[in-house]
């Protein structure tokens, strides 16, 4: 996959993600962690989603951008990362499942894969300049 196609799937992705949680926290609680949120809870989810959104949009290329950008590889990777190995232990320990939970780590480690993929591409040619 094309490191630009790649880093348009992911910021399409986080900031769609970010636009949900901005509209409406409560759902996409309910759909990954299977439990709603209230009062605090709901602040905090509409400041991920700002985060998301901005994250999102950071990483998104530009038309006219044909090399690697690898601030937003770096970025989208450690996100994707995170949240693999996050949401994975919160599926294992059994507190939190929603019916969303395992497409969610599903998603975010094919992310995870692709993007490591494509930074190891970017170290490799870095190394033989």
């Amino acid at each position: 996959m094309a490191m630009k196609k790649l880093l348009h799937m992911a910021a399409v992705i986080e900031a769609a993600t970010g636009v949900a949680l901005m509209i409406h926290p409560p759902l996409l609680s309910h759909l990954i962690l299977g439990e709603g949120v209230s009062g605090a809870g709901m602040a905090l989810g509409r400041v991920a989603g700002f985060a998301l959104l901005a994250l999102g949009l950071a990483c998104w290329p530009t038309l006219g951008s044909a090399g690697a950008n690898t601030s937003a590889l770096r970025a989208l990777l450690t996100y994707n990362l995170l949240a693999t190995l996050y949401l994975a232990y919160l599926g294992i320990a059994g507190g939190l499942v929603g019916s969303l939970l395992w497409p969610a780590v599903v998603i975010h480690s094919a992310l995870m894969l692709l993007l490591s993929r494509a930074w190891l591409a970017t170290v490799r040619v870095g190394r033989v300049k």
